[in-house]
């Protein structure tokens, strides 16, 4: 999928902006690279299909939700890895929302995000997604261009067939288990913000920044003795700063009995209706990936 490959390496410190320039181009090019009428002709690819039977528990217990009540449209959709699905409080926490619907699987990557966002975002509708997901990418070893390519795949989806629905990217955070990458992560959230200021109805949150104390450094209070995942303290920081970003949507529809909606994953093109009712946030993973 890379279309200008090595380049972050060849470009260098020296040349960051330049490379910041070109992330526009570059995310550009990428969407173009899939359209919605060939992915609308096509059978589902062979990595939707991998990645498909990979997170098997986690589409299969979003789908048993849906089946007992499908949330309405016009809610707030909150998607990524692990730090997103263990938000369990993220209902709660915005509670003046009409709809919040959480659908991280944890250990997930952009590249699952993008693979699944008809599954799971443009089925519902919602007028406004926020994802997190990034991270994961950078510790597989994929470089931050390659994370920008399929976020932009992503948001491409999403503006095509809703062309109302507000996207925001939550910045990677400063897990201090992979202060490894850090320098990475800088990277691929500078050339992320960039992309996203040529972009309508989107926003970049910066909670990287927040996470970090007067010594540069990730807060330790803000993570778990694993140093990858967040303490309650952590999602405080992330509430603060999103709420400040984010204003509740309105028009979303009261709570209604619904019919069960098509299974999710029969194919990468389709999207599910989307029909009032209220939904259960979250849904547990038995991923094998750690975040």
């Amino acid at each position: 999928m890379t279309l200008l490959p090595h380049l972050s390496s060849r470009l260098g410190a020296r040349v960051r902006p330049v490379a910041l320039g070109l992330a526009a181009l570059l995310a550009t090019a990428s969407a173009l690279a899939q359209s919605p009428v060939a992915v609308a002709a096509n059978a589902p690819s062979p990595a939707y299909l991998a990645a498909h039977a990979r997170w098997k528990a986690s589409l299969e217990a979003f789908e048993k939700a849906d089946k007992a009540a499908l949330p309405a449209e016009g809610g707030v959709l909150f998607v990524g890895s692990s730090t997103v699905r263990m938000w369990t409080n993220l209902a709660q926490d915005f509670r003046n929302w009409p709809v919040v619907i959480n659908r991280g699987f944890g250990g997930s990557t952009m590249a699952d995000c993008s693979l699944f966002v008809r599954d799971l975002v443009v089925r519902y509708k919602p007028s406004h997604v926020l994802v997190y997901a990034g991270d994961n990418d950078l510790a597989e070893g994929r470089t931050p261009f390659q994370v920008l390519e399929d976020f932009a795949l992503f948001v491409n989806t999403v503006q095509n067939e809703l062309p109302d629905t507000r996207i925001s990217y939550i910045s990677i955070k400063p897990s201090p288990s992979r202060a490894h990458l850090l320098p990475k992560i800088r990277e691929t959230n500078d050339i992320i913000a960039a992309y996203l200021r040529t972009q309508a109805k989107s926003d970049f949150i910066d909670i990287f920044n927040p996470m970090l104390g007067a010594d540069g450094q990730p807060r330790p209070e803000l993570f778990l003795p694993d140093r990858l995942h967040m303490t309650e303290a952590g999602y405080r920081v992330w509430h603060s700063v999103i709420a400040s970003q984010v204003q509740p949507t309105a028009g979303a529809q009261a709570a209604t009995p619904v019919q069960p909606p098509p299974a999710v994953g029969a194919s990468s093109a389709a999207a599910a209706p989307s029909v009032p009712a209220m939904a259960p946030t979250g849904a547990m993973t038995t991923a094998s990936r750690p975040h």
